[in-house]
Formats: structure tokens, C-alpha cells, sequence
């Protein structure tokens, strides 16, 4: 069985399950840490001169799965590879903390007497996702001035890979935070 659509956990309604203690494993509220799949955070050439800063920023609150955030993360980055060699240093802003939890049903003849339903239905823990707040930025390219095209390009791509709305917001590059 391969992952659930991601409207099924893309609102903030639900609570977070994020506790997970290394040294104090009984206190942890997620016995089990699900593999994270976003790995690489930041890429490009870090020290080279750049002008501006462009941010990729939500503008509607939105929680989003490690894996949607890699899939964009990989087709804004080899854009950027392709168009622009070593002029650019790209950043992930955000880390999926919040454990997703699933009830796994059985389907098929006789489920109904294998099955408890509902009944102690807390979940297993799936997946992680990031919970992205109205405003807060997702992705961060640093570029001189000339290359704006390019990033708006490599935005485009990687917003079809995620879910939510999304605007690109410009900074000079003394003036980030």
C-alpha cells in the first residue's frame, strides 16, 4: 500500500504529535520516528557575492509532508543547477517536525471480523510533515541581481509540487534575517 493523498493531512486542525525524547524515550509520545525523506537543507555556493534574497512565502497556513517538501526542494534546485552554475545559495526553511498518524484499515471479505473500527484508534505513526504558518517562508534563494527570471522559474516549478499558495518575496541581501 503506498502513501494517502495529501488532503488527508494537509489541514492544522488535528493536534500535533511532535515529542520524541533520545535520551527519555518513555516520555516520548511517538514511540517510533518515521524516516524523514527531506535530507539536504541548503545547496549552491554559500559564499559568493549576492545582491538580493527571494523567499518563497506561504500566504495561507498550510502543513505539508516531507516528501512534497523534497520533490519541490529537487525541482527548483536542478533548475538553478542548470541555469545558474554555483551563482546561487538555496536554503530550506522550514523541518518537519509533526508526526502524521494513521489508523490502517483492512479492506477486503471478513474485515469486519478482524477489525476493531474506531475503537483505540490513536494511529500509527506514518509520516512528518511541516506546519507552515501564513507568512512564513519555505524555500530562500540568494542571487545577484540579474538572474530574477531564473528564480521565478524555479519557484513556479517547485510550487506545482506543493500544495497551498504561494508568493515570492524580494529582500536586499544586507538586509536578511
Amino acid at each position: 500500500m503506498g502513501l494517502r493523498p495529501a488532503k488527508t493531512c494537509r489541514s492544522l486542525e488535528k493536534q500535533p504529535w511532535a515529542r520524541y525524547s533520545k535520551r527519555r524515550p518513555r516520555k516520548s509520545f511517538v514511540k517510533a520516528m518515521p524516516h524523514l525523506t527531506l535530507l539536504v537543507y541548503e545547496m549552491g555556493d554559500r559564499k559568493a557575492p549576492f545582491d538580493y534574497t527571494y523567499n518563497l512565502v506561504a500566504t495561507k497556513d498550510v502543513q505539508l509532508r516531507d516528501n512534497c517538501l523534497e520533490s519541490g526542494r529537487q525541482a527548483a534546485n536542478k533548475y538553478l543547477e542548470k541555469t545558474l552554475i554555483l551563482q546561487y545559495f538555496f536554503k530550506v526553511r522550514v523541518f518537519p517536525h509533526n508526526v502524521i498518524r494513521e489508523n490502517k484499515m483492512v479492506a477486503g471479505a471478513g474485515a469486519d471480523r478482524i477489525q476493531k473500527g474506531m475503537r483505540l484508534s490513536y494511529g500509527r505513526p506514518t509520516d512528518r510533515a511541516a506546519r507552515i504558518g501564513a507568512g512564513q517562508a519555505v524555500f530562500t534563494v540568494n542571487v545577484a541581481k540579474e538572474n530574477l527570471p531564473h528564480i521565478i522559474e524555479a519557484y513556479k516549478r517547485a510550487r506545482k509540487k506543493m500544495s497551498g499558495t504561494y508568493r515570492v518575496v524580494q529582500k536586499d541581501y544586507a538586509e536578511r534575517k
